[in-house]
């Protein structure tokens, strides 16, 4: 292990790492050294996925999984053992949000974004922790929660709440593992410049209105929370547990009429 390559020789699971913010994941912990299963729904997605990784020089592996589906958990992981020998490090960043009003919310939209978001990081969480456990080998355990989780969200009160579960679950599960030296933690993201965040020219104002609220002036890029994904990652870090990591340019520490005053002043010094 070397200073530049921290997770030299590691195995790192992400969920979700086809696209957007996982791949930028899967990228950053593939460069800090660690092979990586990429694990999602999309068969294509996830061989092209692999495939740019490869070519930066990433022992990179695709393995198809629904989340939510804990049969197809169990296969993802046996099929990663097999193929790695080991996991040490499992990144829950799979994730899927719809916009509904809370009064016009039915019950299937409900349970298919709790079954994902909260559901689905308990299912890989449990078959990584049960693996290093046996192994004794200790690891790291990282749910990629949202601003959600921290802020109200309107029209979206389902992805609020499952984001809002996993920081219960990182909390409850890093007390519960820490003697047995599995960490786990949360990397909770502001708005990140990703394909599944984009404006039109039609939406301009709520582009503005956004960039309001972040002291920053801008998003995150999706290789920013690849560097923090690293950190919570590296086995160094021995006592760093029960934590969620917020990486969103200073919006949750400058909220409401506050950001809108402080982006004033920073177009018009004096305001």
């Amino acid at each position: 292990m070397s200073a530049d390559r921290p997770l030299d020789g590691l195995v790192a699971v992400v969920t979700g790492a086809n696209s957007g913010i996982g791949f930028g994941i899967a990228a950053a912990l593939g460069d800090a050294g660690a092979r990586v299963a990429v694990w999602s729904r999309r068969d294509k997605r996830n061989q092209s996925a692999c495939e740019r990784l490869r070519a930066a020089g990433v022992d990179a592996e695709p393995m198809r999984c629904d989340v939510a589906d804990e049969a197809q958990v169990e296969e993802a992981m046996a099929a990663t053992l097999a193929h790695f020998g080991r996991v040490d490090v499992m990144i829950a960043n799979a994730g899927i949000g719809t916009s509904a009003r809370f009064i016009d919310l039915s019950l299937d939209d409900w349970n298919r974004v709790i079954g994902t978001d909260l559901t689905g990081v308990f299912l890989c969480f449990r078959a990584a922790a049960r693996e290093m456990c046996r192994a004794n080998s200790g690891g790291a355990l990282v749910a990629v929660a949202s601003l959600a989780a921290l802020q109200a969200q309107p029209d979206m009160a389902h992805y609020a709440a499952a984001k809002a579960g996993l920081l219960g679950l990182v909390r409850s599960v890093a007390a519960e593992l820490a003697p047995v030296r599995i960490r786990c933690n949360a990397l909770t993201p502001g708005f990140t410049d990703t394909d599944g965040l984009s404006f039109d020219a039609a939406s301009d104002q709520l582009r503005l209105e956004t960039l309001s609220a972040i002291p920053a002036g801008r998003w995150a890029t999706s290789a920013e929370l690849g560097a923090a994904a690293c950190f919570l990652a590296d086995p160094r870090l021995t006592v760093h547990t029960g934590d969620s990591l917020v990486v969103d340019g200073g919006n949750v520490a400058l909220p409401g009429y506050l950001a809108v005053r402080e982006s004033l002043r920073r177009q018009a010094p004096g305001v």
